[in-house]
């Protein structure tokens, strides 16, 4: 493949940039290190955090790949781009929870930690303006945000995910709580995960101690931020 540069940006949301490049089909994905919560009303800088979730999201989607979970990712540019399919985001934040943690917790009135028997999915309407409300298939459908098929066939792959990342960081002493996906459109209307995986979409806690090794450091002010990403970083690549 021909080295790809940067055209003009696409597109910056508050945690990467996008960028054209010479291939229609493709795009420059350029992970940013601002940190942002509560939907933009906290924000801050987690030093490091774009090249954590850049190179740590590309060792995911591959392994995704790998047990048939398609993705929009192409290839490592550098430590903080990557290129990618380009695709048309379905505007649904997708939500798998296996522990009860964040919003669930409190929006239900049960505390943190409790293990589900099975994995629950939510979905939310992608809308800053709205603050991202939870919505149902059936509201999704009324919306047409997507189609019956594409809803399922995304149930199916966030429930795959699961499955895979779930073992996968076992291994490496993490407990995954609960992870938000992103999933696409490619022009012939495939549906591919997209977006990132990394410590900002995920909850990580450490498998022995507990310890929270993802973005809620930054969203509670517990600080050892940086700390938390660079070790979920190393389990994670071995670096």
């Amino acid at each position: 493949m021909e080295v790809m540069e940067k055209k003009e940006q696409l597109y910056e949301g508050k945690a990467k940039k996008v960028f054209a490049t010479e291939d229609e089909t493709l795009c420059i994905v350029s992970y940013k290190d601002d940190a942002t919560a509560f939907n933009g009303l906290k924000k801050g800088t987690i030093a490091g955090k774009g090249v954590v979730n850049n190179r740590m999201s590309n060792m995911l989607m591959q392994l995704l790949e790998k047990k048939g979970v398609p993705t929009h990712f192409v290839k490592e540019l550098s430590e903080r781009d990557t290129l990618v399919r380009k695709v048309k985001i379905v505007p649904l934040e997708v939500i798998i929870r296996n522990v009860s943690a964040g919003s669930f917790a409190k929006r239900y009135g049960v505390p943190e930690g409790i293990v589900f028997e099975k994995p629950t999915i939510e979905f939310s309407y992608k809308c800053d303006a709205l603050d991202d409300p939870l919505l149902n298939s059936y509201h999704a459908l009324a919306l047409k945000l997507a189609t019956e098929e594409e809803i399922e066939t995304i149930k199916q792959y966030a429930f795959k995910v699961n499955e895979v990342l779930k073992e996968y960081f076992l291994h490496l002493g993490v407990r995954l709580i609960d992870f938000k996906l992103e999933f696409g459109r490619l022009p012939d209307g495939t549906i591919v995960l997209a977006d990132e995986i990394s410590p900002d979409t995920c909850r990580f806690w450490d498998a022995q101690t507990g310890e929270k090794l993802d973005k809620d450091r930054f969203r509670r002010d517990m600080g050892g931020v940086e700390a938390a990403y660079q070790e979920i970083f190393k389990r994670v690549t071995g670096e």
